[in-house]
């Protein structure tokens, strides 16, 4: 990629971001002065046309910014409807690569010609993502696979899409700095570049597999904490092709087909978060990216979960697994002093002793979901909270309105805590999505209380 095409992409991004943000301070200005009524249709039509100016940017410049659009979509459960709607076209396949470059690329990574690889292989791609396109094929032994080629030259559009977002976070927390996510994008930056080695991938899948089908003994009442899910098997890898079982199933966001195999869609997110559960307080190994593109639903009964993409996987540590497992108790408890012992432990410290806001805050994470139809309530609910903590703050250290907008009261913050409150939020971004209220205290915390059992 030339100097010129990086240059233009990110010319691009900034552009479109602060059209964006000037378009909301002006509409923040105009709906002062009208009804509530009025206020409301006009923040509908506002987020709207600027949900798709960012749809049609996304789509463009694909690789990064496509994985954005996709987390962000799961987020019916605090990002307003309109972006929902519009940003949710990006889990359906983005335009496909040229079947020659797919061909080339597996010609060059697997040393052979097509004809000696496979018995048959589909021109037409199953779907085509951010990084990688996969295609439905035979080998000459007869076994039915999935072929995932990496698209050419994404390596370089990643690395600065990274580069990009990481400016572009740092303008907004200087813009408006009660949102900071630089913690967030720093993690991305370190985890994302993983990805784009698919021999990583495939000894990530083998890992979470066999630790999978484990069987495990839970918490409390000895209760079981297997999880019932499918994974498919790896065949053969290299670090731009990935060579999988092929496994029939229905996307999360087919409606129609869930309804009409009669799936239970409560059960199907209740075993998924158990996965998770299982993931990250008994194996301290977790796939950091559940957005739905990366499940599919067998379509024979029980019809369980099948799990894919574990390119961006996370390792933690015995003793941030077992910080992890003590926040999340200390939260069902509602115990301070544990919540704060647990945030010691996991190295997230803190500039100001706020401890029932601390609670409240790291509550969020754990809460029981909402439904997509609840989620206005629930962000005004969030919005309020939010407001309730900026005035207990700025009383607790005696700032004025402005000095609280640009005081962080977080020191540091583990990028191990990061990855994982991002799995929470795509989990419940996922129930939102598929309508279902999961109470996840319930579900995680057999699994939590193993890991502080040993």
């Amino acid at each position: 990629m030339g100097w010129g095409t990086l240059i233009t992409r990110r010319l691009k991004v900034f552009s479109l971001a602060l059209f964006v943000y000037f378009d909301y301070k002006a509409v923040q200005k105009r709906v002062q002065w009208v009804s509530t009524v009025k206020k409301n249709a006009i923040w509908a039509k506002t987020h709207e046309r600027n949900a798709r100016r960012v749809l049609k940017l996304m789509i463009e410049l694909e690789g990064l910014w496509v994985k954005m659009g996709q987390y962000l979509s799961t987020r019916a459960d605090v990002l307003p409807e309109p972006y929902i709607e519009v940003l949710k076209q990006l889990q359906d396949s983005l335009p496909p690569r040229p079947l020659e470059e797919v061909c080339g690329t597996i010609e060059k990574e697997l040393g052979k010609p097509m004809r000696q690889l496979f018995a048959t292989f589909d021109v037409d791609p199953l779907a085509t993502a951010s990084i990688a396109q996969v295609h439905r094929a035979t080998l000459e032994d007869g076994r039915e696979v999935v072929v995932k080629v990496q698209h050419d030259g994404i390596k370089e559009i990643i690395l600065e899409d990274l580069k990009n977002a990481k400016s572009l976070i740092e303008w907004i927390a200087w813009a408006e700095p009660q949102y900071d996510f630089n913690p967030m994008i720093d993690e991305w930056c370190k985890e994302a570049p993983k990805e784009l080695d698919f021999n990583h991938e495939a000894e990530n899948t083998r890992t979470v597999s066999k630790n999978l089908s484990r069987k495990t003994e839970g918490g409390s009442g000895g209760v079981s904490s297997d999880v019932d899910v499918l994974i498919p098997e790896i065949i053969q890898s290299t670090e731009k092709i990935l060579i999988l079982e092929y496994m029939d199933g229905i996307r999360l966001h087919d409606n129609d087909s869930l309804e009409e195999y009669g799936v239970d869609k409560k059960r199907l997110v209740e075993e998924i978060t158990r996965a998770y559960a299982h993931q990250i307080y008994i194996d301290g190994f977790f796939n950091g990216d559940p957005h739905p593109g990366n499940f599919l639903v067998s379509k024979e009964p029980p019809h369980k979960p099948i799990l894919l993409d574990f390119g961006l996987t996370k390792r933690i540590s015995q003793s941030m697994k077992q910080a992890l497992a003590k926040m999340f108790l200390s939260c069902a408890e509602g115990d301070q002093v544990a919540l704060l012992s647990a945030f010691a432990e996991m190295g997230l410290k803190l500039r100001v002793d706020m401890p029932q806001q601390s609670m409240e805050i790291a509550s969020i994470f754990f809460r029981q979901s909402t439904t997509a139809t609840e989620a206005k309530e629930n962000i005004k609910a969030l919005n309020e909270q939010r407001e309730r903590n900026a005035k207990a703050l700025q009383e607790k250290m005696k700032l004025n309105k402005k000095e609280v907008k640009h005081f962080n009261p977080v020191d540091a913050f583990p990028g191990d805590a990061i990855i994982f409150m991002r799995v929470l939020n795509l989990l419940r971004g996922l129930s939102a999505s598929l309508n279902v209220r999961i109470v996840y205290l319930d579900i995680m915390r057999p699994f939590a209380e193993s890991t502080l059992l040993g």
